[in-house]
């Protein structure tokens, strides 16, 4: 569904990697881990046609295509480091916006019923100024939920969240992959997924695929 090929990035005179493929099919995830610094981001971008590599080619179906594709962007549910909340704005209309951005589209009952789904029911309508950490970083896991997308592609999704949080969004990542979706996902964190649907991307010196 989702492959590269000899990726390599730099940041600046630094070099972040190089010589990286992988490939992740309908079914299977796909979990990359490296130290800080390995370039874990910056892959997940380039995999979601945000940043471009410094050499190397990503194909979706077979087909190669470069940042800002619109057949990425038809494709991918991208959810970053950063929340992309907006303080002023409650739970509820944020994931409106999320939706929206994502080029998709959701009923007010869907919205409530997302929400209601990753515990924030009672905070739908409170501004998400005064919410946890953990809380926001659920309204992003309420939008996985919503997406219609084939791939995911998430960055540390597990930062903030609490063990109940972690297993729900085992739980979402499980449930794509049994309705055929694929997934790739940058997390220092054990997520319970099995083991012959999930490979390893190590990056490092050198990066390693398992």
């Amino acid at each position: 569904m989702l492959e590269a090929h000899e990726l390599a990035a730099q940041r600046g005179y630094a070099r972040l990697f190089t010589g990286v493929a992988l490939s992740v099919t309908p079914g299977r995830a796909l979990v990359v881990s490296g130290p800080n610094g390995s370039g874990k981001t910056t892959l997940l971008r380039i995999l979601a046609g945000l940043t471009a590599p410094t050499a190397g080619t990503v194909r979706l179906h077979g087909e190669a295509v470069h940042p800002f594709d619109p057949r990425l962007r038809a494709a991918v549910a991208f959810v970053g480091h950063p929340s992309a909340l907006k303080d002023d704005l409650t739970a509820a209309e944020n994931l409106v916006s999320l939706v929206q951005l994502a080029g998709g589209d959701a009923t007010r009952d869907r919205i409530v019923a997302a929400l209601a789904d990753v515990a924030l029911g009672k905070r739908a309508h409170l501004p998400v100024r005064v919410l946890s950490q953990g809380q926001r970083r659920r309204i992003g896991l309420a939008r996985l939920a919503l997406s219609r997308k084939t791939v995911w592609i998430l960055d540390e999704p597990a930062t903030a969240l609490d063990a109940d949080g972690i297993a729900l969004l085992a739980r979402l990542l499980n449930d794509h992959l049994s309705t055929g979706g694929c997934a790739i996902v940058a997390t220092h964190q054990a997520l319970d997924l099995p083991a012959k649907r999930t490979g390893t991307l190590v990056l490092g010196a050198p990066a390693s695929l398992q």
